[in-house]
């Protein structure tokens, strides 16, 4: 099956029409089950092939969207492809862990510490979600007031909330010399990893070619 080429689609094995949405209009739904890529032929997957019938306001027809689902138990038609609209909150939620909670700054050395550390990015969205009305927005100069505070706002303003909370955490110990090294205890380098490529470039290709 090519995508953009209609002539060489199979029969899709279910089909489904919903005649007025309330956001979407007319929408056809229609699904294909167990194929594979081509250069991934033990990888099964299910096409999902969206239309929205009614035409856009020049007159042009909405562009298809194709959905690849994969895993073991596959979910109700009527459901799995509007539920791919979820993606903006999903994407931002991403964008979010990366930039404001520091997901990806870390230079973990092992997969087990990567995992733990992922397992908190969670667990700080749901704080910032339940602080939301318990912070007092702390504004920078250049932002304006927000009624409804996101995520990144709340985190900006969490100080007074962890001021009021505490810590279970001692009090720093004071400066002081420190002790140094322990004579004779051998030191030892940290594990080398090296990097996953994904591909050759077409340079070094030419080159090993060439050779």
């Amino acid at each position: 099956m090519r995508l953009s080429d209609p002539t060489t689609w199979l029969e899709a094995d279910t089909a489904i029409a919903i005649d007025e949405h309330p956001d979407l209009g007319q929408v056809r739904v229609r699904q294909w089950l167990d194929l594979h890529f081509y250069r991934a032929a033990e990888q099964r997957v299910n096409l999902i092939l969206v239309e929205r019938m009614n035409p856009m306001s020049n007159g042009q027809p909405f562009p298809p969207l194709w959905l690849a689902w994969v895993g073991e138990r596959t979910l109700p038609l009527e459901t799995v492809w509007f539920k791919y609209l979820r993606r903006f909150g999903v994407d931002h939620w991403y964008r979010l862990a990366k930039q404001r909670l520091h997901w990806t700054l870390p230079n973990l050395r092992t997969p087990e510490q990567s995992e733990r550390w992922s397992d908190l990015m969670p667990l700080m969205s749901w704080q910032l979600w339940l602080a939301r009305e318990l912070v007092v927005e702390n504004i920078l100069p250049w932002q304006s007031a927000n009624i409804n505070l996101t995520p990144g706002r709340v985190a900006q303003s969490m100080l007074s909330v962890l001021v009021d909370l505490g810590t279970p955490a001692k009090m720093p110990k004071h400066r002081g010399k420190s002790p140094g090294w322990e004579k004779g205890k051998a030191r030892t380098k940290a594990p080398y990893y090296p990097t996953v490529k994904k591909r050759v470039s077409r340079r070094k290709k030419s080159s090993r070619l060439a050779v």
